[in-house]
Formats: C-alpha cells, structure tokens, sequence
C-alpha cells in the first residue's frame, strides 16, 4: 500500500524549504521521536499482582528528538526530522517541538499511530522498563529525505532504526565534511552501511560486544573502530559513566553522584550534549565530561527531557560533583588497557 506523506513545519519554515533556502542551523537530528506515559511505582510490580502507581504523565521523548530539544535549551539551532502518525500523539509532538524552538520536518503517515511508550520507573532507584510500540508505516525512507535538511547544518546525530535512511543522511553529511554522531543500541538490519559513515559512534554497554563477538568491552570498541573507521568509538555505562576510544587511548568518565528519580533519557541527553561540546572544539575529556554530567543531571526529574540543565549548572557538576566507583569488572579492564580516567573521583 502506498503511503502518502506530508512535511508538518512552522509556516515561515514551509516557505523557506518550498522556496530552496532551507534555513541554516547547528545540529540535524534524524530518527526516533515517542510519546511517552510515565508511570512512577513505589516498587516493580510482581507477577500476577496488583499495585497502586503513584503518578502518571504525558511527556515527549525519543533518542534523537530529545538530543535536538537538548541542543536548543543550550542555544544551538536544531533542526529534527522523522515520522509521525495522524493522531493525537503527533499533534502533542509538534506543539512540543514548537514550544522548545526545535524546527521540526515530521512526515505525516494517514491512518497510523504515532510511536509511543509506557515506561515504569522505579520510585527508590529510579531505573526505568520501558514498554514501547512502533508501527512499521513510521519507518523513514531514504527516498523521503532532502538533502538541504541534512547539509544545512554543522553536525549530525542519527540512530540506528531507520538504517537506509540514516546512512543516506550521514552520506550526505561524510560528503559536506559535517561530522557524524550515532547513537547506536541494537544490531538492526544494514548497520554495516550506516557505521561506515559515522566519525562518533556512542552504543549502549552491550551493543560492541554483541556486535562484534567480543566479550571484553574495550577489545570491542577497538575492534568497532578498526572495522569501520570511526574517528572515536565508546559506549556509555549508566552510573559507571562512559569509555571512548580514539585509536590511540581510553578515555573514561566515572558517572556523577546525583538524586536519581528516573533514568529515562540519560543516554539521549548524553548524545545531545556529546553533540554540543563536540560543536564547541573542547577536547574529548571536556566532551566525554560534559556529556556524563549532562546524562546525570537528566535522571534528577521524571521524563525524558525532565532534568536537562543549563550548561552552567553542568559545568558546576563537573567541577565539584562526586563521581561513581566503578566496578571491579571495569577497574580490571580501564587497568590492564592503561586507560586516562577524566577527573578521578
């Protein structure tokens, strides 16, 4: 069945794209956007059981949307560009986008629902299950992007769900020389083509080793760089923080100590602020530091956006927060591979 599709932008926007003088911003954002309900419980629920939740609520979210809402609180220009229903959801979604200041290219599928997610957070540690749905209309083509979105910025983030369609963007991005962040956490379909074409590739803790066959973390992230080139490649850890590798060294941030009521989002800030300190030029301890604080600061209030700070706040975390101890697991590993830990706590 063929889909027929419509941009969803800001009129002065429209008229912009439909002229060719596509506005020019910082950071383009391709991918993931949800709408998320979360329900705070006092515990996880048992099987078969019955349990009184504490509260419920509406929020935006998304990997990529989230990263780009991130970026415009810090006062770069973003732009996001990915797939919508024509429900209620999809209207809470523009005006989300609206209200942030985040130019939003969202391409409308008829008679489908928008993504969204039910995520249960913990009320004494704040951990979070997320429960989600994602119809398969909403995927992204390559043949439904434009170019000018993706080369009108400084830098582009992508994640891996949409892959044909990612790699296009980072194609045209590889080819205006405008660097590439992925935020990658599953193994999807034609990942190879897309991981060919990003500089920065930022995974989930399990994402190398499952990629890769590798069982020891920083072997992994070794082995991800030599196979597809990336100038740096790491994985974020939770509350042990986040290891990158440049081809020549580790380089590891313990997490900071903060009042965690929900992690929901803390790798999506994390990207977006990867992205920020990436489009400042600070060197990749500042950037790896930046982006650990910021994912902290994040898990400090309920949602996915819920906690995203102004940089001086993170940079006062920086500074003087207390950070994490890693486990030994990791201590043996950051050891053995002689890694530079950023700011020891």
């Amino acid at each position: 069945m063929q889909v027929h599709l419509k941009i969803l932008l800001r009129p002065d926007m429209l008229q912009l794209m439909t002229a060719d003088r596509t506005e020019i911003v910082d950071v383009v954002g391709v991918g993931l956007n949800a709408t998320d309900t979360i329900i705070r419980l006092p515990h996880f629920p048992a099987f078969d059981s019955k349990l009184e939740y504490l509260s419920a609520e509406l929020q935006a979210g998304g990997q990529v949307a989230s990263a780009m809402v991130a970026c415009r609180r810090w006062g770069l220009r973003a732009r996001y560009i990915g797939k919508v229903g024509d429900d209620a959801a999809a209207e809470f979604q523009r005006k989300q986008f609206a209200a942030e200041g985040v130019e939003a290219v969202l391409l409308t599928v008829p008679g489908c629902a928008s993504q969204n997610a039910y995520i249960l957070v913990d009320e004494h540690s704040g951990e979070r299950t997320i429960l989600w749905k994602r119809p398969a209309a909403l995927a992204l083509r390559p043949e439904e992007l434009r170019r000018e979105w993706i080369v009108s910025g400084r830098a582009l983030l992508v994640d891996g769900h949409d892959t044909a369609a990612a790699a296009a963007a980072a194609e045209w991005a590889r080819q205006a020389q405008l660097p590439v962040v992925a935020d990658v956490d599953n193994i999807y379909p034609g990942l190879d083509a897309l991981l060919t074409r990003v500089d920065f590739l930022i995974t989930s803790r399990e994402f190398p080793s499952r990629f890769t066959g590798e069982s020891n973390l920083l072997r992994a992230l070794v082995a991800l760089r030599e196979q597809f080139g990336c100038r740096v490649t790491g994985a974020t850890l939770g509350r042990e923080g986040a290891v990158l590798w440049d081809g020549q060294r580790f380089c590891y941030c313990p997490g900071f100590q903060v009042r965690c009521v929900d992690t929901t989002g803390a790798g999506d800030i994390f990207h977006g602020a990867f992205l920020f300190a990436l489009l400042q030029g600070w060197s990749l301890a500042e950037i790896l530091e930046f982006s650990c604080a910021a994912a902290a600061l994040n898990c400090t209030a309920v949602g996915a956006r819920g906690g995203i700070r102004p940089v001086r706040e993170i940079r006062t975390l920086m500074q003087t927060g207390r950070r994490h101890t890693p486990g030994e697991w990791l201590q043996t590993l950051l050891a053995e591979a002689g890694a530079s830990w950023s700011n020891r706590p």
